[in-house]
């Protein structure tokens, strides 16, 4: 396992895995589509591991989208959804703003920045009283994704 591969080389290994998960995971690859193999899912899988390690680092630069579902009725949540934006510009790269019904609203933020000002400011949002729901899904940059 020292042996470490050059670049564009294929290595390859085994896996031990129960039966049942792997017919799980069969199965799932046979919904996603007849190019998919259980190589290229497990490919996948593990970069999808290491953009997600990639990204709790605070220095590293991520990319992401926070969505939000609240009521703005709830006490001053408009203003101070505002506020805490305003102190975010520069991770901010656009916002959607949708309303769902007379009290709830969906908004749907794209982000890009470090991670610590990214995650800071979802855990903020997110936090706030009237919030209903919400979620950050981020990523690495393109830089992070050499492998």
């Amino acid at each position: 396992m020292n042996k470490r591969a050059c670049p564009g080389e294929v290595a390859r290994f085994s896996v031990a895995i129960p039966e049942d998960l792997l017919a799980a995971f069969d199965e799932q690859l046979a919904r996603r589509g007849d190019e998919v193999n259980r190589s290229s899912a497990v490919r996948d899988l593990i970069r999808s591991a290491l953009v997600e390690e990639e990204r709790r680092t605070p220095d590293a630069e991520v990319i992401g989208s926070l969505t939000m579902i609240y009521d703005h009725h709830t006490g001053d949540l408009t203003r101070r959804l505002d506020e805490v934006q305003h102190d975010y510009t520069a991770e901010i790269v656009s916002t959607m703003h949708v309303h769902l019904d007379h009290h709830n609203c969906l908004e749907i933020l794209a982000l890009r920045g470090k991670g610590e000002r990214v995650y800071e400011l979802a855990d903020k949002l997110l936090a706030l009283r009237g919030v209903k729901h919400g979620k950050l899904t981020c990523a690495a940059t393109e830089s992070s994704l050499d492998w």
